[in-house]
């Protein structure tokens, strides 16, 4: 097995709040759950989805070679990736509550031109980037072959992705009014930013490598 069940149960929940994390991509489902509905809004996430596979595919093969040839390297992506959480931990904790402006194509785009948009989106956020060069190798093992291992992570990560475009299409759909409510966002905020800093402890507190 790729990666052990202690690694597995760091991942899985830090991973999960950065899925469910309110971002571009998390509103453009919602308003599509809103104008579209729920099926459409989840179908146009494959755009999103096969942004991500391009992104874990250049970090897994840029990355696995240095970080086993490195301990030292291996330290320092692990430190900026913790950093990483704990400054989205902030920023989402401190987020003023505000009505969603999302830019969304009009009711008559395909289903095509919306999965599009959650492509393009996807691919030129920074902080997508930053993940899965920053975040995901805070979970491999330099003393196990990596790339089976981003291959297990990636595949997680993608799934609950899905979860998370189902989540917040849904709420589009259903509860568009009750997740507008500033002190209901105010609080989903903070418990993804209280989860998203308990994961960066988690991170700098784990020790990886071999003696």
């Amino acid at each position: 097995m790729p990666l052990d069940l202690d690694t597995l149960w760091l991942f899985i929940p830090a991973c999960f709040a950065l899925n469910m994390a309110p971002g571009p991509n998390n509103l453009l489902s919602v308003s599509y759950g809103t104008q579209h509905g729920f099926a459409t809004a989840c179908a146009a996430g494959a755009g999103r989805i096969l942004a991500f596979v391009g992104m874990i595919a250049i970090a897994a093969t840029g990355l696995a070679v240095a970080l086993q040839a490195s301990e030292k390297l291996f330290l320092v992506v692990k430190v900026t990736g913790a950093l990483y959480l704990f400054w989205l931990a902030v920023q989402l904790w401190r987020a003023a509550p505000a009505a969603q402006t999302v830019a969304t194509p009009a009711r008559t785009c395909s289903l095509f031109a919306l999965a599009r948009q959650e492509c393009l989106v996807a691919a030129g956020n920074p902080k997508a980037i930053l993940i899965f060069t920053a975040f995901l190798p805070q979970f491999v093992d330099p003393a196990r072959p990596s790339l089976p291992q981003f291959a297990v992570l990636g595949a997680l990560f993608l799934l609950l992705e899905w979860v998370a475009i189902a989540a917040y299409a849904y709420i589009g759909s259903h509860l568009r009014r009750w997740f507008s409510a500033p002190h209901r966002q105010r609080l989903f905020n903070r418990l993804c930013g209280s989860l998203l800093g308990v994961a960066g402890v988690g991170l700098l507190a784990a020790r990886r490598g071999s003696a």
